[in-house]
């Protein structure tokens, strides 16, 4: 299971910003540095802002901020800031009828790997897998 890349992104981009969570950093910076679009990002942003992670701040000195602690950011919520992560829980064959009463080929394997990746997003917060400073990305 691979996660979209505007949700890989959204993760990329706070964990880096996560090292040095006091800092206000600008979308030039972050374009820079994780060779994202501006376009992309801007909008990667506006959706963090709005899911109340992250902040905007407007003027000169502008840039992002973290609204929350990074120790109280999970994976979940900045995987559900960007997109429905019910497209995750689904059947892993794509079956929209597949269920406990009508499973497809793989439905009793896939719900114990798909709890076990609920569970990883559900508990492991942003301040768990900051990036490292110097990491290429």
């Amino acid at each position: 299971m691979n996660l979209s890349n505007t949700a890989q992104y959204a993760i990329r981009v706070l964990s880096y910003m996560a090292v040095n969570e006091s800092v206000i950093y600008t979308t030039s910076e972050i374009v820079s540095k994780l060779n994202l679009s501006d376009k992309y990002l801007k909008r990667l942003m506006t959706n963090l802002s709005k899911a109340g992670l992250i902040s905007s701040i407007q003027g000169r000195y502008g840039g992002y901020k973290f609204q929350k602690s990074p120790d109280t950011i999970f994976l979940i919520d900045i995987i559900g800031s960007v997109e429905n992560f019910e497209k995750y829980e689904g059947c892993v064959l794509g079956f929209s009828m597949c269920s406990d009463e009508n499973p497809c080929a793989l439905h009793h394997k896939w719900e114990h790997v798909q709890s076990e990746i609920s569970d990883l997003f559900h508990s492991v917060t942003l301040s768990q897998i900051q990036t490292e400073p110097n990491m290429k990305f």
